[in-house]
């Protein structure tokens, strides 16, 4: 056996930097950890599948996806969950042997109860096999473990839910077992404070226990505070400033900095991973369409004892330079840009030549895996089926784009703010209860679709179905927000061969497209994917754009659609 040895400065690859956010699109709300030469992160998953993504770096700016935690939802289903629901703010820990997993699933939006679970579940390997999730005390939302001399405890926000209540109550501690994780003596409150606090991490530095605080909400408000104490339930002591915050300035690039957990390195330097997100200016205000992703900081120590950031000030950098792998670093491998078979000849690029987007993937990945996501459940084959047609994928129409329970959709995260994604799709429908295509979505308030679709012969009313004859297949354009369903436009196509449909992301207009007799042909106006944002709307929303395939049959699900072909690419715009 050859002995260990502290590895030498030859041994070293150069120091690498970091370019903010280092998970791009919907990567909201990181937990950080380290465990031996690797770094873990965990970020909410909230409606979507798979539950909790889990990336992993060597050095902080570059990462690959590692797992999820399969299983983290109880019967694997989130049916009925409303939109902004499910799992929120992740905590990922390692105690040295095991990593830990405490997360709440949210049933209630917008509500004062939450109607909150909160689990927790462990693993050898962040690629699983988890353990079945365990209930534990739920007192609110953003709960975190902590781990000291082979105790645990599990943090909270407290939720008062009364009507004259404090619905951020502060901050909890509660004493788990070890084995049973039942709660051992009583819940020790930390702190409170009289603006928003939540998101809670605890650390031990140099006779301190240091509390992460996310302050001021996820929006533009949001931050990062800290509070110490000398002793583990405190009373804890705020800062006098925060840690880190864009509040103060809309002139910063990387906005709503906050919810933020803090890692040390094997040489003793330290880290910080938190949420932001990169708004895009429009005539309604700012709207951050790819949602909130993460982000890393460097942070050093004052004298006093106190965290701040190496850059100084508490203003989030774009670019930051991190750690020294001390093993080789693999490049980002992009994705395939064919969905399903490699071997399926791709169709003609319709747009100028752009590298495809880098979303990492396990060498193992299967074609609905990630970097996949599908609503409120996994891909099943009998709705998402890749072995009726060789080189496709059939789904099965089920219920339509604004259905909390059973919709067929396989989506991919927007990465930047110019995209443009095609598909080949060969269907043929019968009925407007029937329609298969291309979607944008942030939610069931806020999509736009190109489907094709049944209509009655042009010039007729909308009567319902028309049982016997007569009839047309038609590209449908769509566009939904919070004031209603509006169809942009109706295209007459023919379905003897398959149809190619695009879409091409700019900033917030997206133009929808279609390839007639080899050229593409752009449908209806542009739309407005602005609407496609945390920040519209005026009610809470959490996670952000997506683009992808789906098909309803709103009668008996007998209706099939194949699709062959999907590409994505994703690139800045020139200002970035």
């Amino acid at each position: 056996m050859t002995a260990d040895r502290t590895p030498s400065s030859a041994d070293r690859t150069p120091a690498p930097v970091a370019r903010n956010p280092v998970l791009r699109g919907f990567a909201p709300d990181p937990s950080l950890v380290r465990a031996g030469d690797w770094y873990y992160v965990a970020t909410s998953s909230f409606e979507w599948f798979p539950t909790i993504p889990i990336h992993r770096s060597r050095d902080l700016a570059h990462w690959e996806y590692a797992g999820h935690v399969q299983g983290a939802v109880p019967g694997d289903s989130l049916a009925g969950v409303p939109d902004s629901g499910g799992i929120w703010a992740p905590s990922l820990s390692w105690d040295g042997e095991r990593f830990w997993m405490v997360y709440a699933v949210v049933r209630s939006v917008g509500t004062p109860y939450f109607d909150l679970d909160t689990y927790v579940s462990t693993a050898y390997d962040v690629a699983g096999p988890w353990e079945a999730p365990r209930r534990v005390a739920s007192h609110g939302f953003d709960p975190a473990l902590y781990h000291e001399d082979g105790r645990l405890w599990l943090l909270n926000l407290q939720n008062d839910h009364r009507p004259d209540g404090n619905r951020f109550a502060g901050i909890v501690l509660t004493e788990l077992d070890r084995d049973t994780l039942a709660p051992r003596g009583g819940t020790h409150l930390l702190l409170q404070h009289e603006r928003l606090i939540e998101g809670p991490k605890l650390l031990r530095r140099e006779g301190w226990y240091h509390l992460v605080l996310a302050e001021g909400g996820t929006g533009f408000e949001h931050g990062v505070r800290t509070a110490r104490s000398r002793h583990l339930t405190g009373p804890y002591t705020l800062d006098d400033r925060p840690l880190l915050t864009s509040r103060d300035d809309p002139k910063q690039p990387l906005q709503k900095a906050g919810h933020a957990e803090l890692v040390e390195t094997p040489d003793g330097e330290w880290f910080l991973s938190h949420l932001t997100a990169r708004p895009l200016d429009t005539p309604d205000g700012p709207r951050c369409t790819l949602g909130r992703e993460t982000a890393i900081q460097a942070v050093i120590w004052d004298a006093e004892g106190n965290p701040r950031l190496r850059q100084g000030g508490w203003h989030p950098a774009v670019e930051v330079e991190v750690p020294t792998p001390l093993a080789p670093v693999t490049p980002d491998a992009p994705d395939t840009p064919v969905m399903l078979d490699a071997s399926v000849a791709p169709v003609t690029p319709l747009t100028p030549s752009t590298p495809p987007e880098s979303h990492p993937r396990s060498p193992a990945a299967a074609p609905l895996a990630w970097p996949w996501s599908t609503l409120r459940e996994p891909p099943h084959p009998s709705w998402a089926d890749t072995g009726a047609r060789p080189g496709w994928i059939r789904l099965r129409g089920r219920q339509g784009p604004e259905s909390r329970w059973a919709q067929s959709l396989l989506a991919r995260r927007l990465t930047e703010h110019r995209a443009t994604a095609q598909v080949t799709v060969e269907a043929r429908p019968f009925t407007f209860t029937q329609a298969a295509g291309l979607i944008l979505r942030y939610d069931a308030e806020a999509y736009l679709s190109l489907d094709l679709t049944w209509a009655e012969p042009e010039g007729e009313p909308q009567r319902g179905q028309q049982w016997h004859g007569g009839g047309r297949t038609v590209l449908s354009l769509v566009e939904r927000d919070e004031k209603g369903t509006r169809q942009a436009a109706v295209v007459d196509v023919d379905t003897s061969a398959p149809v190619v449909l695009g879409v091409t992301v700019e900033g917030v207009e997206a133009r929808f497209w279609y390839v007639r007799e080899g050229v593409p042909t752009q449908v209806g106006p542009p739309l407005d994917c602005g609407r496609l944002s945390d920040d519209h709307g005026g009610r809470l929303r959490f996670t952000g754009t997506l683009v992808g395939i789906h098909a309803r049959d709103l009668v008996d699900a007998s209706f099939t659609a194949d699709f062959r072909d999907f590409r994505l690419s994703c690139t800045p715009l020139p200002s970035e």
